[in-house]
């Protein structure tokens, strides 16, 4: 009970309080604010939008996650293993990243863009990266990980007999694709579908950098905030709020009749088909390197552009100039250095304080069971469904005044409000991956303990938590990656003093100071990859 009182004051409190002050309360209880939004034909735009990519962009991702999947699980070709890793690296970075190296690779003053146009003596930038059409290219890029993972993950499940059976009964190869396979994977699908579309619908980065004139419900809550107008902020929160908390009912219900399809799945996976010439094995590994390249192109490039120096490079279609001054400068200016350690110490703060929230709501959740435990699952997976920006005007909201019987305090502007909005973001994912290990973990071992005299911490320190560890360094790996390159609650929450990396990333474009803003992504993307490989070989050993 004492853990729900306090997820409920972290979590769902502060947007509670948004609601309430969204309606007038508790000074003049009006829906004023709520008929002013639905007067407003940019507010119902800008929704439209929101909903219109999101859909988009699932029907994109599948598009190009999918045939992945059955390429790279169904197909034996040289290089596979390490080329299927390849493909799902996009999963592992922070998006203002992918946003910043799409930025520099195809952007209008972009390496690809420059070469098109000097090859085809061009006066002008072929096209411009701007609008939906670049939003839905960035969230392509980056989603399609969801569909090309979960596909795998359920074809590795499926019962060969199954397709054995039709084709048995003379079904062809499109016949049992269409009647067999795809509606054992439906369950997968559908799942990727909701992650995809609520990802995008909390989308902030690429709509942020890209987008223009052209807003969604996240970067227009933002925009009202920075022009004062906070009213207004509250209502879109409350309405994108509501569409995304539909999003999660959708997904837990999903969860839940989950069950009701594992029939059709089993542990062996289909046997892989080898590909019997040898032109059509080059051609694949060809094929698959091609895409590896691709898909690292614009990271290559973000490392690249670290290395130029201010100013040298102009209207060349490669830097004329290559050298260490940006790192140099970065390293040798304390107020450049200031951001990275505000990163580092508040993502390390948030980590372990959502890895013990996130197990201790766990295993409560679990013990508990009944409606205890639904409404702690619930509340540790709702910062998940709720976008950034939501949540972090709710916190805004919330910690902005000093009413401590109410449960308010002034955290706004302090170096606490960060670490604990990165921390309540951090909470599905830690506390998902305790879920998924307690769920394996066998109850006899601490009957076995107890009976042996172990007291309940001792059990706990001795059996229950090394058994976990591979499941909790992967949600603290995850959760780490994530507010260690958070943007979308920073921009919101952050003072001089605390800005995070992203935030000196976005101020050093506005400055023109590329190679400054590559070397902070650089620095992001080597700690982040750093931070994935030490959590996974930790769960490999464990």
């Amino acid at each position: 009970m004492a853990l729900a009182v306090a997820l409920t004051w972290i979590v769902g409190y502060p947007l509670l309080l948004t609601l309430l002050e969204a309606l007038g309360i508790p000074s003049a209880p009006t829906l004023a604010h709520f008929a002013a939004f639905a007067e407003r034909s940019d507010e119902w735009l800008a929704l439209w939008r929101s909903l219109w990519i999101s859909g988009a962009s699932v029907v994109l991702a599948a598009a190009i996650g999918v045939p992945l999947a059955f390429v790279f699980e169904r197909l034996e070709f040289p290089g596979r293993s390490i080329l299927g890793g390849l493909v799902a690296l996009p999963v592992a970075l922070p998006p203002l990243v992918g946003v910043l190296a799409f930025l520099f690779l195809y952007g209008e003053s972009g390496f690809l863009t420059r070469s098109v146009q000097y090859l085809l003596g061009l006066d002008g930038a072929p096209w411009r990266l701007r609008g939906a059409g670049a939003i839905l290219l960035v969230h392509a890029y980056s989603m399609y990980v969801y569909f090309y993972l979960f596909t795998r993950a359920a074809l590795t499940r499926l019962d060969p007999s199954m397709e054995e059976a039709a084709a048995s009964l003379g079904a062809g190869r499109g016949t049992r694709l269409r009647r067999v396979v795809l509606p054992l994977l439906r369950p997968a699908l559908a799942g990727a579908a909701l992650l995809t579309f609520m990802t995008s619908l909390s989308s902030f980065s690429a709509p942020y950098i890209f987008g223009g004139g052209f807003r969604v419900m996240t970067t227009q809550i933002v925009a009202s905030k920075l022009n004062g107008d906070i009213e207004a902020a509250r209502v879109e929160t409350v309405v994108l709020a509501l569409a995304a908390v539909t999003g999660l009912g959708a997904l837990l219900a999903f969860d839940r009749r989950r069950v009701a399809v594992v029939g059709g799945v089993r542990g062996l996976a289909p046997r892989r088909r080898t590909l019997e010439s040898r032109r059509s094995r080059l051609l694949a590994t060809a094929l698959g390197w091609t895409l590896a390249v691709f898909l690292l192109l614009p990271h290559l490039t973000l490392a690249l552009v670290s290395f130029v120096p201010p100013g040298t490079w102009t209207i060349e279609a490669v830097p004329p100039v290559l050298d260490l001054s940006n790192y140099i400068r970065l390293a040798s200016s304390v107020e450049r250095l200031r951001p990275i350690v505000n990163s580092l110490w508040m993502a390390a703060v948030a980590t372990l304080g959502a890895v013990v929230i996130g197990f201790a709501a766990a295993r409560s959740a679990i013990r508990a069971g009944g409606r205890m435990g639904r409404l702690l699952e619930t509340l540790v997976a709702l910062p998940w469904a709720i976008p950034g920006t939501v949540f972090a005007i709710a916190l805004a909201t919330a910690f902005s005044v000093s009413a401590p019987l109410a449960g308010r305090f002034v955290l706004i502007g302090t170096p606490v409000i960060l670490p604990l909005a990165y921390l309540v973001r951090s909470l599905p994912l830690t506390a998902r991956s305790a879920f998924a290990g307690l769920r394996q973990f066998d109850g006899s071992l601490e009957e076995a303990a107890a009976s042996l005299g172990a007291g309940r911490w001792r059990t706990l320190r001795r059996v229950v938590l090394p058994m976990l560890r591979p499941a909790l360094a992967a949600g603290a790996g995850l959760a780490f990656i994530t507010a260690l390159g958070d943007f979308v609650t920073s921009i919101v929450l952050y003072t001089y003093e605390t800005r995070p990396i992203s935030i000196e990333i976005l101020s050093n474009l506005r400055l023109q100071e590329t190679g400054i803003a590559s070397a902070y992504g650089v620095f992001l993307m080597i700690a982040s990859a750093l931070a994935f490989v030490l959590w996974s070989r930790k769960e490999a050993t464990s």
